[in-house]
């Protein structure tokens, strides 16, 4: 069983609307990254930033971009993750991918549509959640504005890591910090948040702050900066903190409606 996992938090500048600059551009950074990485984690809307214009975007870019995730995992022999820009039958949606080393995938669309930006009005919104098992470690991955709204996350079976991708603007970076600190001491899990950072053509302002928070809420990585972040994650920190402790068997029952 694998008993760790060595996760990379690429925390970049965006090109506003250009899929190819930007994948060009990641490319170039991942030509840094050590052979031990197990994950490799992008921001949201990695290959456009956070746009509510998708018609501007040809809609081959979509699987285009799931064709280079796929090269890249096979390349590195890790799997990737982040979320794009995607057409499907005519319809837009803030769609994530996870892409594991042998080209398989999945995928999970925003279920929390940012209205205050207009997201709502241009995305579907997602309806089911997403937990994938990669070398032995359950994942829940989700995006940005599902942050805020912690029953969308509650552990109830039992993953190992909550991951967000973001496109989190700097004046209410104190709620991104705060949130993913409670995400992960609420359900016992490491809670990964990859944020962007630089300036959109919006006139947003990003600072980064991508980071990973043990079970117990402590801060084992953190950037203001454009840089790789890597953490390595445990499963006996996760197993030792549950069997002691014990909280999410206490936790209240419920029944999600969609």
């Amino acid at each position: 069983m694998k008993e760790t996992l060595k996760v990379a938090l690429v925390q970049s500048a965006l090109i506003w609307e250009n899929p190819e600059g930007n994948r060009k551009s990641f490319e170039e950074k991942f030509s840094s990254l050590p052979k031990d990485v197990d994950l490799i984690v992008l921001p949201e809307m990695f290959t456009t930033g956070f746009i509510m214009t998708p018609f501007h975007i040809k809609k081959e870019e979509g699987e285009k971009t799931l064709q280079w995730m796929q090269q890249i995992a096979k390349q590195k022999d890790a799997a990737i993750v982040g979320s794009i820009v995607f057409e499907e039958n005519k319809i837009y949606y803030n769609r994530l991918f996870f892409v594991k080393p042998d080209g398989s995938f999945s995928e999970y669309n925003k279920r929390h549509t940012f209205t205050l930006a207009g997201e709502s009005k241009v995305y579907q919104a997602g309806s089911t959640r997403l937990l994938i098992t990669y070398k032995e470690f359950k994942i829940c991955p989700l995006i940005c504005y599902d942050l805020r709204f912690p029953v969308w996350a509650r552990n109830t079976n039992d993953y190992d890591v909550l991951l967000y991708v973001a496109n989190w603007p700097k004046p209410r970076i104190q709620a991104w910090d705060t949130l993913l600190k409670a995400r992960a001491i609420e359900n016992m899990a490491y809670c990964i948040g990859v944020n962007r950072v630089g300036k959109d053509n919006s006139g947003y302002v990003y600072s980064g702050h991508s980071a990973v928070y043990d079970t117990l809420g402590e801060q084992l990585v953190f950037s203001e900066k454009e840089a790789i972040l890597y953490v390595e994650i445990e499963k006996s920190h996760i197993k030792k903190n549950r069997d002691t402790l014990k909280f999410l068997q206490d936790q209240d029952s419920f029944i999600l409606k969609e």
